[in-house]
C-alpha cells in the first residue's frame, strides 16, 4: 500500500515553483499510508507525489518507476500478484531493474499501449506520465479495491489516493455534496438495485472508475475512457457440472490466497468466526505463518462470532487474538473525528470502528505485519445475502425480493411510476415496461452487478482507510476476477443448488473446516442476537458531554440548511430513553455528512498526526480454553442491563397495553396509538408481568405478584427498556415494599 498524490497543467503549460508546496503538503496528508519512504517530482506540466509501504523489494522497490528510456514514469499503490508470470511475456531483452511487482507495467505499458492492464491480476491505482504522448493515465484495478480520486478545471487536474489529500490544492473545491448524498440509497439504505455512479460524498471530486484507464492529453485535457475489463453479465450460462464448478472455485480460491499472502513482509489476518474468514485462514496457514485478530465485544459474544473465531484458530493450530471492547466502551468525539476524516464517507459507522482498533492493536504490538487478510467480498457474489433477503422464502422468495427490490430501482430512477404501485399489491405495470428505466427482467443478474458498485461505494472504500489509517495493506482474496468470472458461468437451474446461503464456498472448502463452521449459518457483524451491545456504545457515544457531537456536527456551514436542528436535538434527547429505538443509524449519517462539512472548512491535521492523540488500543485477551473462560469474558465485554430485579419499572407515557375486542387471548402494545406489538399464547408470561406492572412495585415483586421467575424475562426486559417501551421510575428505594 502507498499513497499517491500529484497534479498537472492541462493547458500545454509547466508548473511552477508553487506546485512543490501543494505536493509536500499531499505527501504529509497521505503518509499513513506510505509510512516507510516519500518521494516528490515535479517536471514540466507534471508533479507526483509518493508515500511507501514496503511488502515488496523494500530495498530497491522505490518510486517513481522509470523506463530506461525516461519517457514512462509510473506511481503505482497496490500489488501485482502475477508479476513474475507477466514478465515472462515482455519482448527479450527487456531488463527489470528491480524485484518491485509493479516496474512490469511500465514495460507492458511501452509495450501494449493501453492494452496493457488486460492480463494484470492485483489490486491497485495507477499514475502513468508517457512523456513522448504528453498524455497522464489514470487507473484502477477490476473491483476498486484500490482508491484513486481526481479534481479538476480547465487548466490543471489534482489527483490522489484519498479525497483530503485532493484539498492541499487550494484550487480543489471543498464542498459536501450535500444533495448527491441525502438522495443516495448507499445513505438512506432503501431497498432498491441501485445501478447509479458511486458518489465520491464532496462536489467536483470524482473516482476513477473500476476497471478503467483515464487517457488525458496534457496539451488540452481531452480525455478519453478505456474500459479494459466489465463485470461478467450473470445471465443463464451453459449446462455445467456441479462438481466441477466447486473443484474449480476452490482451485481459484486457494490461488488468491497465495497470491495475497505473498509479500517480503509479515501478513495477517481479520477473523471473523464466519466461514469467509475461515476459508481464507485454512489455505492461508498452509503456506505462511499468520496471526489472526478478532473483536470480542458485546455484540460478538452474543452472536457467537468470537468464540467460533477462537475454535477456527484453534482447529488449525494459529494464533488468534481477541481484542476487547469492554461493556462501557464510548468512542470519543475526538476518535469519531479521526476516523470520520481518515475514512471520508458519511457512512462510517460501528463496523469501521471495530476495524481501525483492530488495525491499531497490529500496528502497536505486531509492527512486522503489514499486509491483513480479509474474508470481505464473498457475500456480494455467492449468495452471501440470499437468506438474509428472502425473508424466510427460500431462493424463490430471494428472487421475489430481488424482483421487487429491481422495481423499486427503475422507480426510483423515475418517481412518477410510482403512482402504478398505489393500492395495488405488486403494481400494474409490466416488468418489460420498466425495464426502459432499469434491469428488472433478470433481478438476480441485475442485483449482482448492483453489488460492483456496493463494492466502490463502500466495501472496499472503508476497508482501505481503516487499514491504512495505521500503514497497514488490506488484501481481499475473494475478489479475484477469477472467481467472480467463474460464479458468473453458474446456469440459473444451478443458482439454487450453489449460491443458496453461499454453498459453493461451504462445498468448496468443506474439508479443510469442522463441519459446525463450514455450515454455519451467515452472522451479521454486530446485529442479530448482539445488536444492541453495539447500539448502546454508539448511542452513548452521541449523548456524552451532552450531545458534543450533535452540536459539532449542527455548526456545519449548510447542514442547518438540510437539517432541522431543533428536531436532531429531540432524536437524540430520545435517544437517552430509548437507545434501541433505531434512531442511532438515522442520525449518524446526517451527523457525519455535517461533520465532513466542518472539516472541509478547516482542514483537520493528517491522520498520521492525530492518531497520536488517540486513546490507548484495545487490550488482547488471552483465551485458553473457551467453555471455562466464557463467563468471564461475558462479563468483561457485555453490556450492563439498564435495570435490576430492585428497579421500578413502568410502561412509557407514549405506551398503552390494550386487549383484542375479538379475542381475549390476544393483547397489543399500542405507541402513540398505533398497534406495534402483539402478544399472543407464546408471551402469555411476559403479558402477565405488564398486567402487573403499576410503577411501584420493583421488578422481583411485580414477579411474586404474577407468580413469575426474573430470569426467564431478562431478554424482554432489556429490549423493553432499550426502545423505550419501559422506563425507570425515579423513587426511594425504601418505598418499595419488601
Amino acid at each position: 500500500m502507498c499513497g499517491l498524490g500529484g497534479l498537472a497543467r492541462l493547458d500545454g503549460r509547466n508548473l511552477d515553483a508553487s506546485a512543490d508546496g501543494i505536493l509536500e503538503a499531499m505527501a504529509r496528508t497521505l503518509a499513513h499510508r506510505g509510512p516507510d519512504d516519500k518521494e516528490l517530482l515535479r517536471d514540466g506540466a507534471v508533479g507526483m507525489a509518493f508515500t511507501r509501504l514496503s511488502l515488496v523489494d523494500p530495498e530497491g522497490g522505490g518510486q517513481p518507476l522509470i523506463s530506461d528510456d525516461g519517457s514512462v514514469v509510473l506511481i503505482a499503490n497496490g500489488e501485482v500478484y502475477n508479476h513474475r508470470e507477466l514478465a515472462g511475456t515482455l519482448a527479450a531483452g527487456t531488463v527489470l531493474r528491480t524485484k518491485s511487482d509493479c516496474e512490469v507495467l511500465v514495460h507492458l505499458y511501452q509495450q501494449r499501449g493501453l492494452s496493457f492492464l488486460e492480463d494484470v491480476r492485483g489490486m491497485f491505482g495507477l499514475i502513468l506520465w508517457d512523456r513522448q504522448r504528453n498524455h497522464l493515465l489514470l487507473a484502477r484495478d477490476h473491483f476498486g479495491v484500490k482508491p484513486l480520486y481526481y479534481s479538476r478545471n480547465r487548466e490543471r487536474l489534482v489527483f490522489a489516493s484519498e479525497i483530503k489529500a485532493l484539498f492541499s490544492d487550494p484550487q480543489c473545491p471543498r464542498q459536501v455534496a450535500w444533495d448527491d448524498a441525502l438522495a443516495s440509497p448507499a445513505l438512506t439504505a432503501a431497498p432498491v438495485i441501485d445501478h447509479a455512479r458511486p458518489t465520491t460524498w464532496f462536489e467536483g471530486v470524482e473516482s476513477v472508475p473500476a476497471a478503467t484507464i483515464l487517457d488525458i492529453d496534457l496539451a488540452d485535457g481531452t480525455t478519453r475512457t478505456h474500459t479494459y475489463w466489465k463485470l461478467p453479465s450473470f445471465k443463464a450460462g451453459a449446462a455445467a457440472d456441479v462438481q466441477a464448478l466447486v473443484h474449480d472455485f476452490r482451485e481459484i480460491l486457494a490461488s488468491s490466497v497465495s497470491d495475497c499472502a505473498t509479500a517480503d513482509a509479515s501478513i495477517g489476518l481479520f477473523l471473523s468466526g464466519g466461514v469467509d474468514s475461515a476459508a481464507v485462514a485454512a489455505l492461508a496457514s498452509q503456506t505462511v505463518q499468520l496471526e489472526t485478530f478478532t473483536v470480542l465485544s458485546g455484540s460478538t459474544m452474543a452472536n457467537g462470532d468470537a468464540e467460533h473465531a477462537h475454535r477456527i484458530a484453534e482447529k488449525l493450530g494459529i494464533p488468534n487474538h481477541q481484542v476487547e471492547f469492554h461493556g462501557s466502551l464510548v468512542p470519543t468525539v475526538d476518535e469519531w473525528q479521526h476516523l470520520l476524516w481518515l475514512t471520508e464517507m458519511p457512512t462510517c459507522g460501528p463496523e469501521q470502528y471495530f476495524k481501525h482498533e483492530l488495525h491499531r492493536v497490529v500496528k502497536a504490538e505486531f509492527p512486522h505485519i503489514k499486509g491483513m487478510l480479509l474474508g470481505a467480498a464473498a457475500d456480494e457474489y455467492c449468495g452471501g445475502y440470499s437468506v438474509l433477503t428472502a425473508a424466510g422464502g427460500g431462493w424463490q422468495g430471494f428472487e421475489a425480493s430481488l424482483a421487487e427490490m429491481a422495481r423499486g430501482g427503475a422507480t426510483q430512477r423515475r418517481p412518477g411510476l410510482s403512482a402504478w404501485w398505489e393500492g395495488t399489491e405488486s403494481g400494474l405495470l409490466t416488468d418489460s415496461a420498466l425495464e426502459r428505466w432499469g434491469p428488472v427482467s433478470d433481478p438476480y443478474s441485475a442485483f449482482v452487478t448492483a453489488k460492483m458498485r456496493d463494492i466502490q461505494q463502500y466495501n472496499c472504500w472503508h476497508e482501505d482507510r481503516t487499514a491504512a489509517g495505521s500503514g497497514i495493506e488490506a488484501r481481499v482474496p475473494f475478489l479475484d476476477r477469477r472467481l467472480v468470472e467463474l460464479v458468473s458461468t453458474i446456469p440459473v437451474g444451478l443458482r439454487e443448488r450453489l449460491l443458496w446461503d453461499k454453498a459453493i464456498i461451504r462445498e468448496a472448502v468443506g474439508d479443510l473446516l469442522p463441519p459446525e463452521v463450514a455450515q454455519r449459518p451467515k452472522v451479521p457483524f454486530f446485529y442479530g442476537d448482539g445488536t444492541r451491545h453495539t447500539q448502546l456504545m454508539f448511542t452513548r457515544m452521541l449523548v456524552q458531554d451532552g450531545g458534543a457531537l450533535l452540536e459539532m456536527a449542527l455548526a456545519s456551514p449548510r447542514g442547518s440548511e438540510y437539517l432541522d436542528a431543533d428536531r436532531m436535538r429531540e432524536t437524540v434527547r430520545h435517544l437517552e430513553k430509548a437507545p434501541m429505538s433505531g434512531y442511532v443509524e438515522r442520525l449518524l449519517p446526517l451527523l457525519n455528512l455535517c461533520l465532513l462539512d466542518v472539516m472541509t472548512t478547516e482542514l483537520p491535521p493528517p491522520p498520521s498526526e492525530s492518531a497520536a492523540r488517540l486513546p490507548e488500543i484495545r487490550p488482547r485477551v488471552p483465551v485458553t480454553d473457551w467453555d471455562s473462560e466464557q463467563e468471564g469474558l461475558s462479563r468483561r465485554v457485555l453490556t450492563a442491563p439498564a435495570w435490576s430485579e430492585r428497579s421500578v419499572l413502568r410502561l412509557a407515557d407514549e405506551v398503552t397495553l390494550l386487549r383484542s375486542s375479538t379475542d381475549d387471548t390476544t393483547w397489543y402494545l399500542a405507541v402513540n396509538g398505533s398497534l406495534e406489538y402483539v402478544l399472543d399464547d407464546d408471551s402469555q408470561e411476559w403479558l402477565a408481568f405488564l398486567r402487573n406492572l403499576d410503577g411501584v412495585h420493583a421488578v422481583d415483586e411485580v414477579c411474586a405478584i404474577a407468580g413469575l421467575s426474573v430470569g426467564p424475562l431478562g431478554a424482554l426486559l432489556d429490549e423493553s427498556v432499550d426502545l423505550g417501551l419501559l422506563e425507570t421510575v425515579e423513587t426511594d428505594s425504601s418505598l418499595c415494599k419488601r
